[in-house]
């Protein structure tokens, strides 16, 4: 090991807690609110190559040098990481180091000249208008699951939610009678999204019928619940929608995503703005929403031969 040849730390290659990559997340969290999930895969990236530092470096994380990374994106890339991937490792990389700069713990950022992988960016899957139609007709009789499903699939089609934002949803964050529904996305960031009448009606139906019956005299503060009052899990929504894309015929493989994908494609074929489905998916930024215009093209191809003198 070459520790003590280069005057590194003692250290202990546990993958626990590390001080320093939770003061990192601690202040991640404070100063731009990100969410658990973001938090976690910082924290386990940094861990993970923390771990690979000690063993083979004899080195701690403030240790690290230009060529520490290299070795250890080479490393990974050796284990068929994915480009994204190490592009994701690169960018947690980055921004745990430039905060060290900052707050005086490291002089120079190793990360400095290590650029990331070039990476296509890849065409979101959707599904047709007619496949989504099969799909909302899926879970079909008056059985307060099939309410409950038909009501889940009806609001994440007509709103573009993750699913996340799906299964948190909360009895108080819907407003029926304004048609609106108060979402809670990433970084904690609130936005009010329409809910659509088709959806209204389906929400409206599980809420008088199908709800009470799965709560059977207990409370919960989530719309979408199960027989034992327990809130709606991302799992459980992921193995429900897969069974009805089955009985509805759709071969091609379908997640919750999916269908949120086919929300913004559908929006932007039937002449929707750009910048109204960035709101409506809560997109920081308008080039993440961009990527659907690939996929309305045809939309796109109309509007031309339409409008265009020589269309």
């Amino acid at each position: 090991m070459a520790a003590g040849a280069r005057g590194r730390r003692q250290l202990t290659p546990a993958a626990g807690a590390d001080p320093v990559v939770d003061a990192f997340c601690d202040t991640l969290w404070l100063e731009d609110g990100l969410a658990k999930n973001t938090l976690d895969a910082y924290r386990r990236d940094l861990r993970l190559f923390a771990v690979w530092l000690a063993k083979e470096r004899g080195a701690a994380l403030l240790d690290a040098t230009h060529a520490d990374l290299l070795a250890y994106l080479a490393h990974r890339f050796q284990l068929r990481t994915k480009a994204s991937s190490a592009s994701r490792l690169l960018s947690t990389f980055k921004r745990f180091y430039r905060m060290q700069v900052r707050e005086g713990k490291l002089t120079t950022d190793p990360t400095l000249n290590i650029d990331s992988p070039r990476m296509p960016r890849p065409l979101p899957k959707s599904l047709a208008e007619g496949d989504v139609d099969r799909l909302l007709a899926a879970p079909a009789g008056d059985d307060p699951l099939a309410m409950r499903d038909r009501a889940m699939l009806e609001l994440l089609y007509a709103t573009g939610l993750r699913v996340t934002e799906l299964v948190t949803i909360k009895v108080s964050q819907v407003s029926l009678d304004a048609g609106v529904l108060r979402v809670m996305g990433k970084g904690s960031k609130e936005r009010l999204v329409p809910i659509g009448e088709e959806a209204i009606e389906r929400i409206q139906a599980y809420l008088d019928e199908a709800r009470p019956d799965l709560l059977d005299g207990r409370t919960a503060d989530a719309l979408f619940v199960t027989r034992r009052a327990a809130p709606m899990t991302r799992q459980m929504f992921w193995n429900l929608i897969k069974r009805y894309a089955l009985q509805a015929g759709i071969s091609t493989s379908i997640s919750p995503h999916v269908l949120r994908h086919a929300f913004a494609t559908h929006l932007l074929n039937h002449g929707a703005d750009l910048r109204v489905v960035q709101m409506l998916l809560g997109h920081a930024d308008v080039s993440t929403t961009q990527i659907y215009t690939h996929v309305a093209r045809e939309r796109l191809k109309q509007l031309h031969q339409k409008h265009h003198p020589r269309g």
